[in-house]
């Protein structure tokens, strides 16, 4: 990752009017003319349901070109993203319900609204402060909703939006007051998980090992008891999404970067493999698991190089 330091006076200097204007016109106008009756077949039969994958997709990959920190790529797929809010706002356009611009200019006057302290008088000597002002005109904009709950996207991630629906309610002070108490809260999710994937309820003292004969894993015949261990399960998902949110983490972004993780270092396994012949079908786990610790300490050994 980059560790090149800016220097903070000079951010905030917004492009000149003249050429963005003129390049963002100049977008419209392309998926205007993608969406016009002599366009592009695809584009013209897109509807805002149907664009959804993309939208998604795009933004997945925005997210994947900022963890490689390659300016080129991080550019390209801002890009991309920026066509998907273009491409809907024509579609919403062209179905007569609303244009870019009510989109620009809900957006400006909502970040105005909500930063009082820089476009008004209110005072804002923190980050608290800041978050104080923002809760404040979003209930003012949002009055007529009923539960501090309301307004959480119902596609969000699993994770993700335990993270939210807990922040949301600990807003209001439904929240453990220590955070270091999820930990009992976590031993007893995985235990109310245990009596149910177990006979005898308890947590097999089996260490993580390799070694050993391998077990089947046998399906869950009773439907009901399947449908106990799924909620069981999402409790313990539950409890961890929370202490991420105490500790400030975005569980989504650090089950993405462990799957990275987990991806690069079996990636790992399969050209130490290939560079000895050896099909990864051929091998053993012992191999493998050897070839992965390898892959780890050099991970590790290239970020914090030995005295």
């Amino acid at each position: 990752m980059m560790t090149e330091k800016h220097d903070p006076a000079t951010f905030g200097i917004a492009p000149e009017a003249g050429p963005a204007a003129d390049a963002f016109v100049r977008l419209l106008e392309v998926i205007a003319k993608l969406r016009s009756p002599d366009g592009c077949p695809w584009d013209r039969q897109q509807t805002l349901p149907t664009i959804k994958p993309y939208t998604l997709e795009e933004t997945y990959e925005l997210l994947e070109a900022i963890d490689t920190d390659d300016n080129a790529a991080i550019c390209e797929e801002l890009g991309d993203v920026l066509l998907q809010v273009v491409l809907d706002a024509q579609i919403a356009k062209d179905e007569q319900r609303f244009d870019i611009l009510s989109v620009m200019d809900g957006i400006t006057k909502k970040m105005v609204d909500r930063h009082p302290h820089v476009f008004g008088d209110a005072v804002a000597e923190n980050a608290e402060d800041v978050s104080q002002h923002w809760d404040k005109a979003k209930r003012k904009e949002k009055s007529e909703r009923e539960s501090v709950l309301d307004g959480i996207p119902v596609e969000l991630p699993g994770l993700a939006k335990a993270a939210r629906i807990t922040k949301q309610a600990a807003r209001v002070g439904y929240d453990f007051p220590h955070r270091a108490m999820l930990f009992d809260k976590l031993n007893e999710e995985v235990a109310e998980l245990a009596d149910e994937l177990f006979e005898d309820g308890q947590v097999p003292d089996i260490p993580a090992s390799v070694d050993g004969p391998r077990t089947r894993d046998l399906p869950v015949e009773d439907a009901a008891r399947q449908e106990r261990i799924e909620g069981e399960l999402g409790d313990v998902l539950f409890v961890i999404a929370n202490i991420a949110r105490r500790w400030q983490v975005n569980p989504e972004e650090a089950l993405r970067k462990s799957n990275a993780k987990f991806e690069r270092r079996f990636r790992y396994i399969e050209n130490r493999l290939r560079e000895q012949e050896l099909d990864i079908r051929d091998v053993t786990i012992q191999q493998m698991e050897e070839l992965y610790q390898e892959g780890k300490r050099l991970e590790r050994e290239s970020v914090d190089p030995p005295a």
